[in-house]
């Protein structure tokens, strides 16, 4: 099993952050580096980024890569808030090679689940649980006692004939000039609409909005539990490291026993 540090990496549609994360923990040793997401974030343009951050990290291992996508085999395909190009694109290859290391990639929501499954707010919790990462778009992450349903793109959902995320996201909320209470009224409507689909027991909210739960934390509503996501805006990183040493020790096979 791979040593700590492990280098990951959360790509988002706004920044690109990445951390030297001890996976047993979820600490990030000298916290978290962060840089805007390139203009348009093409491929050439973000691999150059990251193996440039990579070279601000040193380290050695496996690495991780939580990356805004469906993954498949190491591929993207889909491309919801980066450039078309990453369609059919094997990001895992392209890092793996500038780098010179194993890759572990995954779904951003995915990873963010991982790391809140593993080590924060739904570790130890059986039943069904959604975690979403409210950022740019919405992130969505199934567990069913402890196992991940991988890439869930539930943030696509219709709402009133809106996609959720563009109703809801972090991103809407500046977007639409919403205050708190308007945006949790939003957010309340999107809760409903997952928990008549999906019927979960918990709802685990996470991404860069978590920042203020306080201001809107305390106005979310479910028939669900809600609880805030334990590693915050942080989790995508420390998910991607979970993947990392997990792909390191059963290789073949990613975190929740995807492929």
């Amino acid at each position: 099993m791979q040593e700590t540090p492990v280098l990951a990496f959360d790509v988002g549609g706004s920044f690109v952050k990445a951390g030297l994360v001890d996976p047993a923990t979820g600490g990030i040793a000298g916290g978290v580096l962060r840089r805007p997401t390139p203009d348009g974030a093409a491929p050439a343009e973000v691999i150059d980024l990251l193996a440039s951050m990579a070279r601000e990290l040193p380290s050695t291992g496996a690495v991780g890569l939580a990356f805004p996508a469906v993954i498949r085999q190491g591929r993207a395909w889909t491309a919801a808030n980066v450039d078309p190009r990453w369609i059919g694109t094997d990001a895992q290859g392209l890092l793996a090679a500038r780098v010179g290391r194993p890759v572990a990639l995954l779904n951003d929501a995915d990873a963010a689940g991982v790391a809140e499954m593993t080590l924060g707010a739904g570790r130890g919790r059986d039943g069904t649980v959604m975690v979403l990462t409210f950022g740019t778009g919405i992130g969505s992450a199934i567990f069913v006692d402890g196992r991940l349903l991988p890439n869930t793109e539930l943030g696509h959902l219709e709402v009133r004939g809106t996609e959720a995320e563009h109703r809801a996201s972090a991103k809407a909320r500046t977007d639409l000039g919403l205050g708190w209470a308007e945006w949790s009224a939003a957010v309340n409507e999107v809760l409903a609409a997952f928990h008549r689909l999906i019927w979960p027991d918990l709802f685990i909210i996470g991404g860069g909005v978590t920042e203020n739960w306080d201001n809107f934390g305390p106005l979310l509503t479910s028939r669900a539990e809600i609880v805030a996501a334990r590693f915050r805006n942080d989790a995508g990183i420390v998910g991607a490291a979970i993947a990392a040493v997990h792909a390191g020790s059963r290789p073949g096979q990613g975190p929740g026993g995807t492929p």
